[in-house]
């Protein structure tokens, strides 16, 4: 037997947010790192004011992510002092007021707030660099003067604001598709959301009506013995008649007022059912329909049901039929096993599906096994509803036949149950 080989836990995920600061990180750090040695060797500033201004250039893009403004002020302040201390006699081949590494920060920093805080705000430090660009000229001319091409400065500072207004709109559009995506994925969120709401009100509804008919059945029947005592019970005096009478009235008022309450909980296009309500005995029923469809399914029913109060007949219908619906949803062409077992307290059901090349593994939320709960939860049972070892999925759930017991009765002895015999089809 081949040994299996032992799993390898998977190293954690990293978020986006962390992975997109850990590049804006590096891309700070990897500038600053050019722009000091270039800004003391090439245009002759001091290595403490290079390693503060190229510091204060370099971490606004950083600081932009959560105070803009201050990040905005921070590197205007740079970017104006960097050009205004360079050496004329130095700074004469080299690209003047904005080096390559200062371009390179001003358009990163630009792209950053934009994207971070939008057009509104992005536009901001892309005014004030364009601004400052055309403040140094003018501050020292000296430095134009040396120039080996007159026209080597207007030429970076076209240079430089043609990038950042294309990293701007880039910026502007990126961040546009992606607030755009979000509030899609938002919707879709939402719209989940309510049809998970809508599914769950209307499987409580359908719950409703059915209680309706049970209740209305045994409303019924009290409201005719009662209605019917002084004719079947001669004997009964007149203050027992009049008390029979009571019930019988009370009994027509409760069913008029489960009509009301039942008109409103039903909505235009649903309409009263005139079939009979399902019981445990149509299971079978149901089992061949799917037979009939193609699907293995296999039946086991133990004891007797006939004891079983109408609402827990339903409930155990209900929940054979959605576990079996979402077996051949699921797990398409799988083999599904079925089991009812009845006894004096209890009524289980347990549907089991195994799996097939289609199967796909219930995330446990869906609306199907939200209804069963509910109907379990409704009358006192037990739920639970979880994957197989062999890669198939087990529906199980119990529900008490009768009340609980109180202190004051305790449970009679179960009956003995009736076993019924297995289809030549079915599957022990």
């Amino acid at each position: 037997m081949a040994r299996r080989r032992p799993r390898i836990p998977r190293a954690p995920r990293i978020s986006r947010r962390t992975a997109a600061l850990a590049v804006l990180g590096g891309a700070s750090f990897v500038l600053f790192a050019v722009l000091v040695p270039i800004q003391t060797a090439l245009y002759g500033t001091l290595l403490p004011l290079s390693f503060i201004l190229a510091a204060a250039l370099c971490g606004a893009p950083y600081l932009s992510l959560n105070r803009p403004r201050s990040a905005i002020a921070l590197f205007s302040a740079a970017a104006l002092t960097l050009p205004l201390i360079v050496d004329p006699a130095l700074a004469t081949e080299s690209p003047w007021p904005w080096s390559v590494p200062a371009l390179l920060t001003f358009v990163l920093f630009v792209g950053v707030v934009t994207f971070v805080h939008g057009a509104r705000v992005g536009v901001l430090p892309l005014i004030v660099g364009t601004l400052l660009s055309l403040t140094a000229p003018l501050l020292r001319p000296e430095v134009v003067s040396t120039r080996a091409t007159a026209g080597s400065a207007t030429a970076d500072l076209i240079v430089t604001t043609s990038v950042a207004a294309a990293m701007f709109l880039v910026a502007t559009l990126i961040a546009g598709r992606v607030r755009v995506s979000a509030e899609l994925i938002k919707e879709r969120e939402h719209a989940a959301l309510e049809e998970s709401r809508r599914a769950l009100v209307e499987e409580r509804t359908r719950i409703a009506r059915e209680l309706h008919d049970v209740i209305a059945h045994s409303m019924s029947l009290i409201q005719v013995q009662a209605s019917t005592a002084r004719y079947r019970l001669p004997e009964v005096g007149e203050e027992a008649t009049a008390e029979f009478d009571s019930i019988a009235a009370t009994a027509r008022s409760s069913l008029t007022e489960m009509r009301r309450m039942l008109g409103v909980l039903r909505t235009e296009d649903q309409t009263a059912e005139l079939a009979p309500v399902q019981a445990i005995d149509d299971i079978p029923s149901l089992v061949d329909t799917l037979r009939r469809a193609g699907v293995t399914v296999g039946l086991e029913i133990t004891g007797s049901a006939t004891d079983a109060p109408p609402a827990v007949q339903i409930a155990a219908f209900r929940i054979a039929q959605e576990a079996l619906s979402n077996a051949v949803r699921h797990a398409s062409g799988a083999p599904v096993t079925v089991r009812i077992q009845t006894d004096a307290s209890t009524v289980g059901i347990r549907v089991r599906n195994g799996r097939s090349a289609s199967s796909t593994v219930p995330t446990g939320g869906g609306y199907g096994l939200r209804g069963m709960r509910e109907r379990v939860e409704l009358l006192g049972g037990s739920f639970a509803a979880a994957p197989t070892s062999d890669g198939g999925w087990e529906v199980s759930a119990v529900l008490p036949v009768h009340e609980p017991a109180t202190d004051e009765a305790t449970a009679d002895a179960a009956a003995p149950t009736e076993t019924r015999p297995v289809h030549p089809q079915e599957t022990p």
